[in-house]
C-alpha cells in the first residue's frame, strides 16, 4: 500500500528540520519497520514537505500512538505546522498515476 500526504514547515526552519531527519533515531526507524513501513521519503519544496511511504497493510484505525511517535512529534513541534491536539499538520493527498 502507497500514502503520500503534505506537511508544512515555518518558516526558518529548512535547516533544523533536514538535520534533526538527518540525526533520526534509530529506535523510530526500528519501530516504523516493525510496524510494516518501507521506502519511507520525505521531499521539501520551499516549505512544503511532501511525504511518500510504502506498507504492509494500512495502519489500523484507532490504534494509540507509540511513545517514540509522540517524542519525535513533540520535538518537531517548533519547527512545522501543527494541530491543536499536539499532532503534526497533514494532507493526505491522490495518487494520480503509479508505475512499476
Amino acid at each position: 500500500m502507497r500514502v503520500a500526504w503534505v506537511m508544512k514547515l515555518k518558516p526558518g526552519c529548512e535547516e533544523i528540520y533536514k538535520q534533526k531527519h538527518d540525526e533520526i533515531w534509530p529506535e523510530l526507524v526500528d519501530l516504523l519497520r516493525r510496524q510494516g513501513v518501507q521506502n519511507y521519503s520525505i521531499y521539501r519544496y520551499g516549505l512544503t514537505l511532501f511525504a511518500y511511504l510504502e506498507r504492509d497493510e494500512p495502519e489500523p484505525l484507532g490504534r494509540p500512538h507509540d511513545p517514540i511517535i509522540l517524542r519525535w512529534w513533540k520535538l518537531m513541534e517548533p519547527y512545522m505546522e501543527y494541530n491543536p491536539d499536539g499532532t503534526p499538520w497533514i494532507e493526505p493527498i491522490e495518487e494520480a498515476f503509479h508505475m512499476d
